[in-house]
């Protein structure tokens, strides 16, 4: 596989974009830091959706399932009641992850496996809300929905 770091910051948001789309409904999102290594690229999506402690399982669940029906490994599951997570790997060599931060605010990052080194471009996928363009760190989450937040405070 010949492929630059930006090639691998493409396949990224292929990888992240697929499995934001499974999520039903959509939980609302906001891209977070782009970071690159010595031959690697990671990118990163911040969930701004509030997902309740009663429904972080079904969120952990859809994305497991998808995961395993995409043809990735699941090299692990941390079954924190508060901070769970997901650790994957793609065939083409990709790690994928799901964790659940403070305030239940979920992350899914992709890391890229060593590439060529070339520049990288910020992600071209628009955001499902608001860009949150410079401003970091990200808010806690605050979008609130019937299903993803039911039962949250």
């Amino acid at each position: 596989m010949s492929m630059d770091m930006q090639g691998a910051a493409n396949r990224a948001d292929e990888i992240l974009d697929q499995v934001m789309g499974e999520i039903k409904p959509a939980v609302q999102w906001a891209h977070g830091p782009t970071s690159t290594g010595r031959c690697d690229v990671s990118r990163m999506r911040v969930v701004m959706t509030v997902v309740s402690e009663e429904r972080r399982g079904s969120l952990l669940g859809v994305v497991d399932r998808f995961w395993r029906q995409s043809g990735y490994r699941i090299k692990a599951v941390n079954r924190d009641v508060d901070l769970p997570a997901i650790y994957a790997q793609t065939s083409d060599g990709f790690g994928v992850t799901l964790s659940v931060g403070g305030k239940g605010q979920a992350f899914f990052e992709v890391d890229s496996p060593c590439v060529e080194e070339s520049e990288v471009a910020e992600s071209t996928t628009p955001p499902n809300g608001p860009s949150y363009d410079g401003v970091y760190p990200l808010p806690r989450p605050n979008v609130r929905d019937d299903f993803w937040s039911a039962g949250a405070s």
